[in-house]
């Protein structure tokens, strides 16, 4: 079935399923153990956290391993934010984040923590003196939308350097394997990442903690990772994942382009959403005026082909997609709207049939909705 969800999950890449497979039949130790193999557990855990850390331009001893991208929003925002000393504290973050990023600063709302959810635009202008942490995601997970996380760090390191306590997080789920990253390039202070985003099992992801950020861990019962997650570690999928990161290359937007070109050819009237910003080179945001996304993304299921209406952590919700929201669209936009995100694995082959696919169904169900209008 050719599949166009890689923004949602991807699947195991072959060389990362036999590391996996291998690791969980010969790397049984507890890392925490004195004896033979938990030491050598210890050895290939210490070896795929440098090699993460390689991969972000870190220190190994900077890089924290977590259960996915979510534990590591949830660990770098309230870590930070609950381990600060003082009675007012205030939090930026923008409308288009994740919901792990967007949950988090609304439960810091329910501490007695001031927050502030904003356009992108607008974060420079929402820091205030007492502004502890400033959440902005490097790309939007619906649209490939690159975020100014740059121009945002030098805001904050401002403000550091004028005696203000003050870090800066972001959520690098939907851009690291995508496009370069450095993080101390980018300036930030933490970074999450999510390992089956990158033809890596789920269940293991890793946050970046720049050296002095500090960091409470909000998991209680062992003194792992540094004291800043507690747990014993997933050897093994730590193990795939720093597999998947050796792996990765420099992404190609040829058939994400390509499919927009040829898909806008067969049906003019379709937008793209956000391709006036810099994007990741997989992700397709389209909006299929006249028809909802929901009923095309069936159509095309029935026609095996994968893809989506935007977050999957959002599935099953009645709302539209908040970030298409935030950024201007109206509801019934927002509702039809359909994401096509690409993956290292997909062929031009492929990409033609899905323009097939979907300029025949769109078409389609465009028709039965005039119909039914009258």
């Amino acid at each position: 079935m050719p599949y166009f969800d890689h923004n949602a999950t991807t699947f195991l890449a072959p060389e990362v399923a036999e590391t996996m497979a291998s690791a969980l039949r010969e790397v049984y130790g507890n890392a925490s153990s004195i004896h033979r193999p938990g030491q050598l557990a210890r050895q290939h855990l210490e070896k795929a956290r440098r090699t993460i850390a390689e991969f972000l331009g870190a220190s190994a001893a900077e890089v924290v391993f977590t259960s996915g991208g979510t534990e590591a929003n949830n660990l770098a925002i309230l870590g930070v934010v609950r381990g600060l000393a003082g009675d007012r504290k205030h939090v930026v973050t923008t409308g288009i984040e994740h919901p792990s990023v967007l949950e988090c600063v609304r439960q810091l709302s329910h501490e007695d923590v001031d927050v502030s959810i904003v356009d992108p635009a607008a974060v420079g202008e929402s820091l205030r003196e007492d502004t502890v942490l400033v959440s902005v995601m490097h790309a939007n997970n619906e649209t490939g939308a690159i975020q100014q996380v740059r121009e945002v760090a030098k805001l904050v390191e401002e403000r550091r350097r004028r005696g203000q306590t003050i870090y800066f997080h972001s959520d690098g789920v939907q851009a690291a394997g995508k496009i370069p990253v450095d993080v101390r390039e980018l300036g930030v202070d933490l970074y999450s990442l999510s390992a089956h985003k990158l033809f890596a099992p789920k269940g293991v992801g890793a946050l970046y903690v720049r050296k002095g950020t500090p960091l409470r861990g909000i998991q209680y019962g062992g003194r792992h990772e540094r004291e800043r997650r507690a747990g014993t570690e997933n050897v093994p999928a730590a193990m795939a994942f720093a597999r998947a990161v050796e792996l990765c290359g420099a992404a190609e937007t040829r058939l994400r382009d390509d499919f927009e070109n040829e898909l806008a050819k067969r049906l003019p009237w379709i937008e793209v959403n956000g391709s006036e910003n810099p994007r990741v080179p997989n992700t397709s945001s389209v909006l299929f005026r006249g028809i909802t996304g929901e009923a095309l993304v069936i159509a095309l299921d029935l026609q095996n082909m994968a893809v989506s209406t935007g977050s999957a952590c959002s599935s099953g919700s009645i709302e539209p997609s908040h970030v298409l929201l935030a950024m201007g669209r109206s509801r019934e936009e927002a509702r039809s709207s359909v994401r096509f995100s690409f993956g290292r694995y997909n062929t031009v082959e492929e990409m033609k049939a899905l323009v097939d696919a979907t300029a025949r169904a769109a078409e389609k169900l465009r028709k039965e909705e005039k119909r039914l209008a009258g």
